[in-house]
């Protein structure tokens, strides 16, 4: 593996571990206003609210990130699959931002002294759109990555071949669990919701430490490249 390869996927692991160290507290900061409405109306901090919607944005370029650092890798081996994979990951990006922005409304609301039945039915129409925003944001797009990006991993190898195979497997399982949820069949934050997601995090986990650690199991100049067009190639 040539220094320019090895960097680029330094910068992508270290990218995709920068998302899990950004999203998992955010869960929690954000608990006191997703879980409860009537946050709108009351008095105390804002911090634990507004700074879970910057970790957000953080995840969002950094899973952006993920995508252009590989995309000269991928699209040497599998060229619709770089663009399919940046394409998801830009998505995914601003989906992310826009719920996050939905929260920072309810935080520029909380102060405007409006009368309690409009402060509710803005609180809570924001809030639908943040519920909305997560679902098709971290909810489903981690499957659609997989799907373009965990594929070229396992038929190049260019990681252990049970790395990709998490995200291939675990693609399908999140994807049904997204319109299980989009039909309320369970709610998205369920035990059942968080079983179905586990091997797409397992894999984003799994690939990130093993690229910042390893790099790539494989060459990319020793595998059997497909043809490319020169447009794409270019």
């Amino acid at each position: 593996m040539d220094r320019k390869t090895r960097k680029l996927a330094l910068a992508a692991g270290v990218l995709y571990l920068v998302t899990f160290v950004a999203s998992i507290p955010t869960l929690g900061l954000k608990a006191p206003l997703v879980n409860h409405p009537e946050w709108i109306l009351g008095h105390g901090s804002d911090t634990g609210v507004i700074l879970a919607c910057l970790m957000d944005f953080v995840c969002a370029l950094a899973g952006v990130g993920t995508a252009i650092a590989l995309f000269p890798v991928v699209r040497r081996l599998r060229p619709t699959a770089a663009i399919g994979f940046l394409a998801s990951r830009t998505i995914e990006g601003v989906i992310l931002v826009v719920g996050a922005i939905s929260l920072l409304s309810i935080v520029t609301l909380r102060g405007s002294g409006g009368d309690t039945a409009s402060m509710m039915t803005a609180s809570r129409s924001l809030l639908a759109a943040h519920h909305w925003a997560f679902l098709f944001g971290p909810g489903t797009m981690p499957a659609i990555n997989a799907l373009f990006l965990a594929t070229v991993m396992y038929r190049f190898r260019l990681a252990p071949r049970f790395i990709p195979l998490m995200g291939i497997v675990g693609a399908p399982l999140l994807l049904t669990s997204g319109l299980v949820t989009m039909f309320g069949g369970w709610s998205q934050s369920s035990s059942t919701a968080l079983v179905f997601a586990l091997p797409i995090a397992a894999w984003e986990f799994s690939i990130g430490v093993y690229m910042t650690v390893k790099g790539f199991k494989t060459s990319t100049d020793a595998v059997d490249v497909p043809f490319a067009s020169p447009a794409l190639a270019a």
